[in-house]
């Protein structure tokens, strides 16, 4: 059955590694169900309301990516989203959650919408292969900043924005163990050296003190509080269309970005260099994002944690559904999937930024009009903290050097709508 509906054999895995793969890519993503409730809970929502939204969320959101698409790719609501959702809207605008809850229902509509009429993935086609390995580099270096900063290696700096943190810490010194371990193991073609990896640290920070344990089991309570508790029309009432337009537009970028890099690295590209079933993908993709409204939880989104399954042999949408049952029983062991420390999936994360920038090999470097939106698109990524500005600056230097150089015939229209899209994104939001 499995064979039939996943078709294994034909993309070279097996059971054992799909589901290796999977736990892999929850085990990278498991801190999204401590973190995001804790983020949306100072808007009044109710902590325990949110972790289950977001548990439940993430499990929809992956099965139907698994089952429908057969992509091994995870969601779970949208780290930068959830802050935006938090201290742009509710904090910044003085709109309730109710009704921020309805701007990402609604965009969640259109973004399905899109889908279904295949500008999506008009969209994401049209995206040249320089940029598509950009984005790839870009969201590495992006995963390897994160992962730095949340371990403690680099810290920011009046002076110089970031620097060096305490590299004497028992943590920081994990980080860089795991690290090391992780990629050891993964070149000698052990599988499952990423699990090894963090779970070796893990033991070794809980002799330290470092890792807190809470409990094993705790029956999920509380969804009633947030279960359709959104505010649909009040949204629109509100005159709220640029903030529909923010959720929209990043989670376009973000689910691009995230399924170029992970499809480009899974090589689950076709001959001519598109994603095949993307259409599927990109329903799925915001599916999740208005069941996410539905259930009380921020804009659910592809996680480009999925890499480290990926990076451990995931090939098919058996490794989504493996992670999706995962959330599920995450339902009933919170306390043990909270217990799993900063340091442990930074090493993680450094690890799939070093197979994600390592695509850089693909750009043509002696056509600086290819060249130099490469690097700038993957430079802003880290920099700008979002995959979504990375790839939008990315775009509008792609089109502004090929107008410049004489060669504006090379640029599809596509491109050209996209980053006019893009300019009228930093003049009015």
């Amino acid at each position: 059955m499995l064979e039939k509906l996943f078709k294994l054999k034909e993309h070279g895995t097996n059971v054992r590694t799909e589901m290796l793969a999977g736990l892999t890519t929850f085990l990278t993503m498991a801190y999204i169900i401590a973190v995001n409730p804790g983020i949306l809970s100072e808007t009044g929502m109710p902590f325990d309301a949110v972790f289950v939204a977001t548990c439940i969320a993430a499990a929809f959101g992956s099965a139907v990516m698994g089952l429908w698409a057969n992509y091994p790719v995870a969601l779970a609501p949208g780290m930068g989203l959830n802050a935006f959702f938090t201290f742009g809207v509710v904090f910044g605008m003085g709109q309730s959650w109710e009704v921020a809850l309805g701007c990402v229902f609604w965009s969640g509509i259109i973004f399905t919408l899109l889908s279904a009429f295949k500008v999506r993935e008009w969209i994401i086609n049209a995206i040249p292969s320089s940029l598509k390995t950009g984005i790839s580099v870009g969201i590495g270096l992006f995963l390897a900043i994160i992962g730095l900063q949340n371990a403690g290696v680099i810290v920011d700096n009046p002076a110089t924005l970031v620097g060096l943190g305490d590299a004497s810490s028992v943590s920081v010194i994990l980080t860089f163990a795991g690290f090391v371990l992780i990629t050891a193991l993964y070149h000698r073609g052990v599988i499952g050296s990423v699990i090894i990896g963090m779970a070796v640290v893990t033991i070794i920070g809980a002799f330290f003190g470092l890792v807190e344990f809470n409990g094993v089991m705790k029956m999920p309570s509380g969804l009633g509080a947030t279960f359709l508790k959104l505010d649909i029309m009040g949204a629109l009432e509100a005159g709220l269309y640029a903030v529909i337009f923010a959720f929209l537009f990043v989670d376009l970028f973000d689910t691009s970005g995230t399924l170029v890099a992970v499809a480009q690295k899974g090589d689950l590209m076709d001959k001519d260099g598109k994603l095949p079933r993307l259409g599927k993908a990109l329903m799925a993709d915001s599916s999740a994002s208005v069941a996410g409204s539905l259930l009380g939880t921020s804009t659910t989104t592809s996680y480009i944690e999925s890499g480290a399954g990926i990076a451990v042999g995931g090939r098919t949408g058996l490794t989504a559904v493996t992670t999706a049952v995962l959330f599920l029983v995450a339902l009933f062991f919170s306390p043990v999937a909270q217990m799993i420390p900063s340091f442990a999936t930074s090493a993680a994360l450094i690890f799939v930024a070093v197979l994600m920038i390592s695509t850089i090999t693909n750009v043509a470097w002696d056509d600086l009009t290819e060249s130099a939106p490469v690097v700038i698109t993957a430079v802003m990524m880290p920099l700008t903290y979002s995959i979504a500005e990375g790839i939008a600056i990315g775009f509008l230097t792609y089109v502004a050097i090929k107008l410049l150089s004489g060669k504006a015939k090379e640029v599809n229209v596509s491109v050209y709508v996209i980053a006019a899209l893009a300019l009228l994104k930093y003049i009015f939001l």
